[in-house]
């Protein structure tokens, strides 16, 4: 990869919110504002946070959720981002799993995303980005 490509390369964060739900795994997914396309809560890297921190920091503002989050990714995927100017940038998205705790009733995002509870395997059917569907299909897969 060039030094150019590199730089017009986004770097996100985010989390995989999941919850055990009448004795099933579940994973929650939330809509993106723009297109309403079910996606993970992320957000662009910030200074100050470390990638895991930033990734819970997101779970909140976008789903009002509050957990335990793992320091440590379970694996990555990409995606064209739109930007407001309506041009596209590539972006590779780290995903760090939250142990969801609860959903607050108010959060900052609530009247702009709805969330929404799903097995893996249904999250799968809902996202568009074909790594994305690798990862939550290998969460439907029981540990043997």
């Amino acid at each position: 990869m060039t030094n150019k490509l590199k730089k017009r390369l986004g770097r996100q964060y985010a989390a995989l919110p999941y919850a055990e739900v009448d004795g099933e795994m579940r994973v929650m997914l939330v809509t993106s504002r723009e297109t309403h396309r079910w996606v993970l809560p992320k957000g662009w890297a910030e200074k100050d946070l470390a990638p895991h921190e930033l990734a819970a920091k997101e779970a909140f503002e976008e789903a009002g959720l509050l957990g335990a989050v793992s320091d440590r990714s379970i694996g990555s995927y990409h995606y064209n981002k739109r930007l407001r100017s309506g041009r596209e940038i590539p972006c590779d998205v780290a995903v760090f799993p939250l142990r969801v705790e609860r959903q607050v009733k108010n959060w900052p995002e609530r009247r702009e995303r709805e969330t929404r509870w799903f097995t893996p395997a249904q999250a799968a059917l809902e996202v568009e980005e074909a790594e994305l569907v690798t990862l939550l299909l290998g969460l439907a897969v029981p540990a043997s």
